[in-house]
C-alpha cells in the first residue's frame, strides 16, 4: 500500500495534478470525524469542497464545512439559519447545495408552519440562496417550491441538456399504509396491523424554483413481492426495527444516454441501512432497479467495521472519476459522536456494461485525484 502511495503521488507531481490521501471516515483538522447525516458534498468554482448535511441533535439550520484536498476538513459555521418569520419550523434535513450563474442555491427540507390539521409530518422543501457557498443562505420565498399534498423531504435536482430543471423527493411513510406481501406477512404474524412506505417521485420545476411545471410522477416503491430481487429493501421491517418500508435519498446523474438513479433503504439509523440505483431514458423515468443491488452496504458482519451506509451523492472530481459520499456508523466513531452518523467517500465506476458498483465502505487510506 505505502509503494502504491507513493507512486500515485509521484505520477500527480509529474502530470500537473493533485492527490490527496483520504481515509474514512472524513475527518477534521483535529482527527476528529465530520459528524452528520445526509452528506452533500459541492466542488465550487473557487476549487474549495464544501460540505452540507443534517446536523446531529437540535438545530436550526446547517452548518457548512470546507476543505482543499478531501483530507482536512475545517467547520466554518452555520451557513443557513432558518427565519423566524419564514415558512419553516424544525427538522432541518438533508440539504443540497448548487453553483448557478454565480449563486448558490439550497434544496432543504424542513417541517410547514401551514399545519391546519395538526399532523404530525408536514415536511416540504424550500429553498435559499447566498453569492458564497460558505453563506449565509436566505429563503427566495416565504413557502415552500410546492405542495404536493403529503410529507416530502430528500431534495435533489437535475439540470437537463435542454434547460429544464427536475426535482426529485422522497414522499415519507407518514399515513401511507402500503399492501404487499411483506405486509401480509408481518400482520399475519402479530407483529404489525400495517407497513408505511416512503415513495420517490420526480416533478419538472421552473427554473427560478418558484414551483412545478405539471403534475409528480412516481418513479421507485418497496417492491411487492417479499423475497424477490429487492428483498434487502425489506430488513428493517422484518427486523421489527419498524412498520415502515423506504425508498429515499435519491440522487441521479446521467452516463451516457443512461440515467443513474441512486437510492437508499431501510431505517436510516439502523444495520441495515444500504444503497441502491435504478436505471432509465430520461429524467422522469421509468426506471428499473438494478440486479446487483444493494451496492454500498454494512461490512461489519463480514469482518470490516462500518454499518448502516446510505443517503448518498455522487462526486465527479477534475479527472473525471466518480466518487460516492453517503453517511455510515462505526462502533469507534459512535463512541467519539455520541452515535452520531459520520461522512464517508468511496470511489464509484460504471462499467462497460453499465452496471454500477460502489467500492466501498472502505477504512483504509486512498488516493483521490482532487485537482
Amino acid at each position: 500500500m505505502v509503494c502504491f502511495l507513493a507512486s500515485m503521488l509521484l505520477m500527480s507531481c509529474s502530470s500537473g495534478t493533485k492527490t490527496s490521501t483520504v481515509s474514512n471516515p472524513l475527518s477534521l483538522t483535529d482527527g476528529s470525524p465530520v459528524v452528520m447525516g445526509d452528506p452533500f458534498i459541492l466542488l465550487a468554482s473557487d476549487g474549495n469542497f464544501y460540505a452540507y448535511g443534517t446536523t446531529e441533535g437540535p438545530m436550526d439550520g446547517f452548518n457548512v464545512y470546507q476543505s482543499k484536498d478531501l483530507t482536512n476538513w475545517e467547520l466554518k459555521g452555520q451557513c443557513y439559519k432558518a427565519d423566524p418569520n419564514g415558512w419553516t419550523t424544525d427538522c432541518f434535513w438533508a440539504p443540497e447545495v448548487y453553483e448557478r450563474d454565480g449563486k448558490f442555491y439550497m434544496l432543504f427540507s424542513s417541517n410547514w408552519k401551514e399545519n391546519p390539521t395538526n399532523e404530525g409530518e408536514i415536511f416540504r422543501i424550500g429553498v435559499a440562496v447566498s453569492d458564497s457557498p460558505t453563506g449565509p443562505f436566505k429563503e427566495l420565498s416565504d413557502k415552500p417550491i410546492f405542495d404536493p399534498g403529503y410529507p416530502i423531504i430528500d431534495a435533489n435536482l437535475y439540470f437537463a441538456e435542454d434547460g429544464r430543471v427536475y426535482l426529485y423527493y422522497s414522499r415519507c411513510c407518514y399515513k401511507h399504509a402500503v399492501d404487499s406481501e411483506l405486509a401480509q406477512k408481518l400482520k399475519e404474524e402479530g407483529k404489525y396491523e400495517e407497513i408505511e412506505e416512503s415513495w420517490i417521485y420526480g416533478v419538472e420545476i421552473k427554473p427560478d424554483f418558484s414551483g412545478a411545471i405539471g403534475e409528480p410522477v412516481q418513479l421507485l416503491v418497496p417492491p411487492y413481492e417479499l423475497n424477490g430481487p429487492q428483498e434487502w429493501e425489506s430488513r428493517s421491517a422484518m427486523a421489527g426495527e419498524a412498520n415502515r418500508r423506504w425508498n429515499e435519498g435519491s440522487y441521479i446523474f446521467k452516463h451516457g444516454d443512461t440515467y443513474y438513479m441512486m437510492y437508499s433503504a431501510n431505517f436510516y439509523g439502523g444495520p441495515y441501512y444500504a444503497v441502491g440505483y435504478a436505471t432509465g431514458k430520461s429524467p422522469l423515468g421509468p426506471f428499473t432497479k438494478a440486479e446487483n443491488n444493494p451496492v454500498l452496504e454494512r461490512n461489519n458482519d463480514k469482518g470490516g467495521e462500518v454499518y448502516c451506509t446510505g443517503h448518498n451523492m455522487v462526486l465527479t472530481m477534475p479527472d473525471g472519476s466518480l466518487y460516492t459520499v453517503y453517511h455510515g456508523r462505526t462502533a469507534r466513531t459512535d463512541a467519539m459522536s455520541n452515535n452520531g452518523r459520520v461522512m464517508f467517500i468511496d470511489r464509484m465506476e460504471i462499467l462497460p456494461d453499465g452496471k454500477l458498483v460502489v467500492h466501498g465502505p472502505t477504512t483504509e487510506p486512498q488516493p483521490i485525484v482532487v485537482k
